[in-house]
């Protein structure tokens, strides 16, 4: 089929860009139909589009389509939407949106089998979103023509205002190939844009975490301006930069941004790092001079205006202001000089500010410019999560009173603590900045990623009190970061027929894919990516997308139940350094942030109000307290259920393709498999660690018996993603240079089997000491069981959405089919991380539960959170609303001021 001869098949192209918000534009809406163009000549279709709006009537004769595509505001327009388009709800003013109309044919039309569709767009992207979903439509295709001729009406508009993507560049020797590569960033930008991103941020000067490392060797972009541009009035330059390529990095950057806006895409310039020089990293390999402690801030002014003044296509800056960005805290006076760059350029740039630390102080500073100003807090502190805002926060980051080195970190330490991994304190009604929630490259890095309702989830979650949207720090983000960079690294594969072309990104094809268009629409038709499917799989690709959505939640997951460590560096599961359940009294150097004794036991969820960690749940178990947060043994049956269903999937996909399946089904098999694997490992090694946590409260050996079978079950599960993983993937794929931080699966066996010998010395010792004495009493298999809880009673309840302030709210909550009393508590708070929940019973009547949140705690400026704590007489507890099967809701209520 796809080598079908379309030599006489033609398609006639109507533009009409009279509209004014496209005729600003032309140059874009011209590149979007360039593109449509494009893809269908790729087919063997031939394009017409010197057709004007007035030949209309006049197509002549041997086109099997008509395409016109039009601005909301043009005569065009408002006669097609006048004529077919009242049934469709499209809203011309609605920014970013477009609809598709399939027109009536005229009779002539129909005389010579004509079909006709139209574009309308909104604005300048929404026109590019339409003609690029026609590209798209024809890529996916066998039979491209029909695909477009069959199209039937509707429209599409955006339910967050950013889609961001963010790119980060941190090694000189991996990176600088795409950075040069303009073919790259031509195919990159424009894939993106098909996906309806409207936002790229080149990350620059993240290769560390300056103030924290004395390392430092590779730091190519770190200090960022002079790797650009020479500033009049300065001596400022890298020592070591050959001649001529501070000239080259400027016209990159300027083709860079230019190529995005063409496309729609906002550019972003990431300006991590201020620090001119580490002092304590000697090795530096390149030097910055002409730099000091005198000249610095209007150094950094001057420089920023230049740049700006120099790539007008930079639509804003995102700068770290607290102390990483090795400007010692506080900083306002700094950056109060550093911003007047931005006021001086003569444009409106958006000022993005990483809000770690950021304090009331700061803000008014960025306000101060007059330029719009946006706060772009982590989402789930450096990693990815189930697709919510935290409902609550680890105890560790809460605000305190001192810290070490408060001259360097006096803010961000201690009473902006809570700033570092979530929204904090930034929803404030009141507020006059935006917020856009920034995910974090620390759970996923290399294995393929793609699941339709977690990105839905994603693009609800994005507007969540009126936030901007969400930025994803894409697939492989900070590879090679800490100089760990080899010539060729960017390439993962050992596997010769796996390897990629295009520097590796165009791997992950679909991840764009499901995330770009469910985060502009999270109730985007599937056939959005399911054509994608289609025509890369044929019969395989429903079950080859349904296997990877399930693989894909997987670590999200464990994520957000169990985090070892909020930061990236340290923590990462999908290529795990295995953490002792068995203290033997060596703190791990990987998990510095797992509270005391620093064994697997003590992790703590990353959400602590939905989650229970080991520990915390097997004291409550013991003393008969259970509450109703999902315990590690929910957690691990949930994990087992989406590895069994991920290998199901899989499995049938493999029935429905040769055995000489090609490159990219195999890529997707051995990821798939791969985190089937990963999900087995910690669904039993927590398992394991329930146990384990039993037998350290009750001395019966039979609980370290049942940890010991658990974590051999584990191991055997870790043995099968080496297996799956060995000989396809390199056997040092490096994120850093410490040994956790770069290696294969491979590398991680022998801390398991280190931690399985301590726990068998442990139960030899236990067995010894336990035989010929009475009996201990264990808790009951239900409470350790994650699977045993009764018929949960239906529930229902509506809530209101809105609130007064300084007026109360009542909830109610109803309960049908409870055969058992069930007590019913309400939790609450602000829309504020530091805050604590407040615990009021609910008032019960017949199956009718009742509590009002008082008028003295809705007298605020913050947007209330809440949920329900249900428990019955055997024990059971559990939340209401609690997750769904797909894991991609939101187990909380939230309310914002009226």
């Amino acid at each position: 089929m796809k080598d079908r001869d379309r030599s006489k098949e033609r398609i006639r192209v109507i533009c009409d860009f009279t509209d004014t918000a496209v005729a600003v534009a032309a140059d874009s809406a011209e590149w979007a139909v360039a593109r449509l163009s494009h893809v269908l000549e790729q087919q063997g279709i031939s394009v017409d589009s010197s057709g004007q709006p007035a030949d209309d009537g006049n197509l002549g004769s041997g086109y099997k389509l008509k395409i016109t595509i039009t601005g909301a505001g043009s005569e065009t327009a408002q006669k097609l939407l006048h004529s077919i388009g009242t049934g469709i709800d499209f809203k011309p003013d609605a920014a970013e949106s477009f609809c598709i109309l399939r027109e009536p044919a005229e009779a002539a039309e129909v005389a010579q089998s004509i079909a006709a569709i139209a574009i309308i767009g909104a604005d300048i992207r929404g026109l590019i979103y339409g003609v690029l979903e026609l590209a798209d439509r024809v890529q996916c295709s066998d039979e491209p023509l029909a695909a477009l001729a069959e199209i039937e009406s509707y429209r599409e508009q955006p339910a967050n205002r950013i889609r961001s993507i963010s790119r980060s560049f941190c090694s000189e020797i991996e990176d600088k190939p795409w950075f040069y590569d303009k073919l790259f960033w031509e195919e990159y930008l424009t894939e993106l844009a098909t996906h309806r991103f409207n936002r790229l941020h080149l990350t620059l000067g993240i290769s560390y975490d300056y103030g924290h490392d004395p390392n430092v060797q590779d730091n190519y972009f770190g200090f960022a301006y002079p790797f650009f541009v020479s500033v009049p009035g300065y001596g400022v330059r890298v020592r070591e930069l050959p001649e001529g390529e501070a000239e080259r990095n400027l016209a990159m950057l300027q083709y860079i941004s230019h190529e995005a806006k063409l496309r729609g895409i906002h550019f972003q310039l990431g300006l991590w790092n201020h620090a001119y020089q580490m002092l304590d990293s000697p090795n530096e390999l390149h030097t910055i001079e002409g730099v000091d402690e005198q000249n610095h801030a209007v150094y950094c002014r001057d420089a920023l205006g230049l740049l700006l003044k120099l790539c007008p296509n930079i639509d804003g800056v995102t700068i770290r202001t607290h102390y990483e960005g090795g400007i010692p805290e506080p900083s306002h006076v700094f950056w109060n000089e550093v911003m007047k760059g931005i006021t001086g350029c003569g444009r409106e740039v958006e000022i993005d500010m990483h809000p770690k630390g950021v304090d009331s102080q700061m803000l008014e500073v960025a306000l101060g410019t007059g330029m719009p100003v946006i706060v772009s807090p982590k989402f789930w502190a450096e990693h990815m999560g189930l697709p919510y805002h935290q409902a609550a926060i680890r105890a560790r980051e809460l605000p305190v009173a001192t810290t070490e080195r408060a001259e360097l970190m006096g803010v961000t330490n201690t009473y902006r603590r809570f700033t570092r991994y979530g929204y904090a304190d930034y929803l404030n009604e009141n507020r006059q900045t935006g917020v856009l929630h920034r995910i974090w490259p620390g759970t996923q890095r290399v294995l393929l990623w793609g699941d339709p309702a977690m990105a839905a989830g994603y693009g609800r979650s994005g507007s969540f009190c009126d936030s901007l949207g969400v930025e994803l720090c894409e697939p492989m983000s900070f590879k090679a970061r800490k100089t760990s960079g080899t010539p060729g690294g960017r390439e993962l594969y050992k596997d010769a027929g796996l390897q990629m072309e295009g520097h590796g990104w165009n791997k992950y094809l679909y991840t764009y894919r499901v995330w770009g268009r469910l985060n502009y629409n999270p109730d985007a038709a599937e056939d959005q990516w399911q054509r994608y499917l289609r025509h890369e799989f044929q019969g395989a690709g429903p079950d080859l997308g349904e296997a990877l959505a399930n693989a894909s939640r997987i670590l999200l997951l464990i994520t957000t139940a169990h985090l070892p460590s909020a930061s990236n560096n340290y923590f990462w599961p999908e290529m795990y350094n295995n953490l002792a359940i068995v203290d033997i009294g060596k703190q791990s150097e990987t998990y510095f942030d797992t509270p005391a004794p620093h064994t697997f036991g003590a992790v703590s969820p990353l959400d602590t109000a939905i989650f229970y960690g080991i520990n915390e749940f097997a004291d409550d178990t013991v003393r008969g307290e259970r509450r109703g947060k999902y315990s590690p043994l929910e957690v691990a049956d949930r994990l087992s259920g989406l590895a069994e269903a991920a290998e199901r999937h899989l499995a049938a996909a493999g029935t429905l393709v040769s055995d000489s399946a090609g490159a990219t089904f195999r890529r997707w098999a051995v990821d798939i498999a791969a985190q089937a694997g990963i999900g087995r490992f910690f669904a039993d090694k927590l398992r394991a660690g329930v146990a384990y946590a039993m037998f350290e409260r009750t001395g019966n050996p039979q609980q370290l018996q049942a940890a010991l079978q658990s974590y051999r079950s584990a191991r055997s599960a870790w043995e099968r993603v080496v297996a799956i993983t060995k000989d396809v993937y390199r056997d040092d794929i490096t994120f850093g240079y410490k040994p956790f931080m770069k290696g294969h699966w491979s590398d991680r066996l022998a801390g398991i089997d280190e931690d399985i010998a301590a726990m068998e010395q442990v139960y030899l010792k236990a067995a010894k000491d336990y035989e010929g004495s009475a009996p201990l009493e264990t808790a009951s298999a239900g409470a350790l069981s994650g699977s045993a809880v009764l018929q949960r009673p239906l529930y229902n309840h509506v809530s209101p959405g809105t609130f007064r302030v300084g007026e109360p709210v009542e909830l109610h909550l109803m309960l049908a089919g409870a055969s058992i009393d069930v007590h019913v508590s309400l939790l609450y708070r602000h829309a504020h991380q530091a805050e604590s929940y407040q615990t009021v019973t609910m008032q019960q009547s017949e199956g009718h539960y009742s509590a009002v949140i008082p008028g003295s705690y809705t007298d605020s400026s913050y947007p209330l959170i809440y949920f329900f704590e249900l428990r019955n007489e055997l024990g059971e507890a559990w939340l209401v609303p609690g997750l769904n099967a797909d894991l991609s809701n939101q187990p909380y209520y939230h309310l914002r001021q009226q």
